[in-house]
């Protein structure tokens, strides 16, 4: 006898990164810091982009836009995850598994891409700066996060539907502290093969693209930068793209961690604690990065405080 659908009722249950009683009051601790420091950090950026008149260029209008994603992609998951452990309970239900799988899929995706852009608008800025007002002009900005919030959206809305064809029954265990969408699909008793062609295939490309996109403005980046005769000028560039290659680093570095966990390693456990680098930690230290080394970014924040 076949195992009963129960897609229409069901609600999942979110084990996350353990089940040790003694080790909730810890984590709920930990992510609810990690979740402020991450929303205070981020808005602090938006705002002093915002506040400061030297800071309305084409830089920090992605930067803010960044900030605002990474808020958005913690608070997709982290809430969540503190209140189950407040009130003693693993469960969410469907709808809200779902949800929670499409809106991880689009801030993850408007991530990607926006970091696209920004290595866009720094190899345009030094490869090309007598032209740079004239490319990088308002329109074109604008432009680029539109595109970056339709494809996205469309990639989010893609798997969200093709996870409401597949059947769920019995075993509706999610060892992670968020609806992933490939542990939800391993959950499927129907037929996954398409959604598993779907995952890889549209990961590689809306993943690769973008990532050869900034791989090749760092090459030309670099290049340029090599033959400039000023070491003040040489300098300023490896200044003004080092907060932005870190951020980078720190977000491919952490989601190709995640996958090769997932790959090597047969704990489940594992990849859902190796998941906290790309999930919680990118968006907590965005904020630090990009005003460690920037002067103009320390002096809009210092006005603002």
């Amino acid at each position: 006898m076949e195992p009963e659908n129960q897609t229409g009722v069901a609600e999942f249950l979110l084990l996350g990164l353990s089940e040790d009683p003694e080790w909730q009051p810890l984590l709920f601790g930990l992510f609810l810091t990690m979740y402020l420091v991450t929303v205070l950090g981020n808005l602090l950026i938006i705002l002093a982009i915002s506040s400061d008149p030297h800071l309305h260029t084409p830089m920090y209008f992605f930067l803010s836009h960044l900030a605002f994603t990474d808020i958005c992609f913690s608070t997709t998951t982290i809430p969540k995850m503190l209140a189950n452990i407040q009130r003693q309970t693993k469960s969410i239900s469907y709808t809200g598994c779902l949800t929670q799988v499409g809106f991880v899929l689009f801030f993850a995706g408007l991530e990607n891409f926006l970091l696209a852009a920004m290595a866009c608008d720094r190899y345009v800025a030094i490869c090309h700066p007598l032209r740079y007002t004239v490319i990088m002009n308002p329109h074109l900005c604008g432009l680029l996060v539109l595109l970056s919030l339709s494809i996205s959206m469309a990639d989010a809305l893609l798997h969200s539907l093709m996870v409401l064809r597949l059947s769920f029954c019995t075993d509706l265990e999610i060892p992670h502290f968020f609806c992933e969408l490939a542990q939800v699909i391993k959950l499927a008793c129907s037929d996954t093969l398409i959604n598993n062609i779907l995952v890889y295939l549209v990961t590689s490309i809306l993943g690769g693209v973008p990532l050869l996109g900034i791989i090749f403005s760092y090459i030309q980046i670099f290049s340029s930068t090599l033959k400039m005769s000023s070491a003040g000028g040489k300098y300023k560039a490896f200044s003004t793209c080092g907060a932005h290659l870190s951020v980078v680093s720190l977000f491919y570095g952490t989601a190709f961690g995640v996958y090769i966990s997932s790959a090597v390693s047969h704990s489940s456990k594992d990849t859902a604690s190796a998941s906290v680098m790309y999930a919680v930690v990118p968006p907590m230290l965005n904020p630090f990065i990009y005003s460690l080394r920037n002067k103009d970014m320390k002096g809009a924040l210092k006005k603002l405080i």
